[in-house]
C-alpha cells in the first residue's frame, strides 16, 4: 500500500508543478527539480521523507516495492 500512495503523491506533485510552471510562473520548475533530487538521493541513502511521513500516518509497508526499505 505504501508503494501505491508514494507513486500517486509523487506523480501528482510532478504534474502539479508542471501545470503551475505553465500557467503561473516558470519558477515552479524548481519544485519539479526538488522532487527529482529527492528521488535520486533516496535511491542512494535508502531514506525518503515522504515514506517516513506515510508510515507515521499509518500506511502499511508491503513486502516488496520501490518505496520500501529492505
Amino acid at each position: 500500500m505504501l508503494n501505491t500512495y508514494f507513486r500517486v503523491i509523487v506523480g501528482t506533485m510532478v504534474l502539479l508543478s508542471v501545470v503551475l510552471t505553465v500557467y503561473v510562473s516558470p519558477n515552479w520548475m524548481w519544485f519539479t527539480v526538488f522532487i527529482g533530487v529527492n528521488l535520486i538521493q533516496s535511491a542512494f541513502t535508502k531514506w525518503c521523507l515522504l515514506e517516513t511521513i506515510l508510515v507515521k500516518l499509518g500506511v502499511k509497508k508491503e513486502a516488496k516495492g520501490c518505496a520500501v526499505n529492505p
